[in-house]
């Protein structure tokens, strides 16, 4: 096995792990009379990130340019996001979520990652977005979905707002 397909396979393998993280706790979260906020918005989001992630693994392993190489500053920088992304999972503990899920009377959580700034989980994801392809040299390509995404999360962090603003 090359280094693109061991790096692609433990980031999907992660990925595949959140879902059923995320699935666990919208469940339990909705058993607590919570609700979902900006549900229409979820499937884009789904279809950006598995798109991102299906074009890596065509682009890096299955038909890669010659002189595709890992780069190890990048990787670095990725692994770095990923310490992020696990003290945003850890800091919301039970209310981690790939939904936005509200559920009423309960306290903003303004611990971890969340004492310095808004939204830190979708700062980790845009850095992966764009990071994880220039690991391959693929600039063009975490260009492209740092965009897209870039537009998704305007439609979700304005849903998302709505949903926590006091009423």
């Amino acid at each position: 096995m090359d280094w693109a397909a061991l790096i692609l396979g433990l980031v999907t393998a992660q990925r595949l792990g959140e879902l059923v993280l995320a699935r666990r706790n919208t469940r339990r979260l909705l058993a607590k009379g919570a609700h979902e906020v900006g549900a229409a918005h979820y499937p884009l989001i789904v279809a950006l990130h598995a798109a991102w992630l299906l074009g890596l693994w065509y682009l890096a392993v299955y038909d890669p340019p010659a002189d595709l190489t890992v780069a190890p500053l990048w990787l670095a920088a990725f692994i770095f996001l990923q310490l992020g992304r696990v003290w945003v999972i850890a800091s919301l503990g039970e209310r981690w979520t790939t939904r936005i899920i509200v559920l009423p009377g309960a306290p903003m959580v303004l611990r971890g990652p969340y004492r310095f700034v808004s939204h830190p989980n979708y700062w980790v994801v845009a850095g992966e977005l764009l990071v994880l392809p220039l690991v391959f040299g693929l600039t063009g390509y975490g260009l492209l979905f740092t965009l897209l995404n870039a537009a998704v999360m305007w439609i979700r962090i304005r849903a998302e707002a709505r949903a926590l603003s006091p009423q």
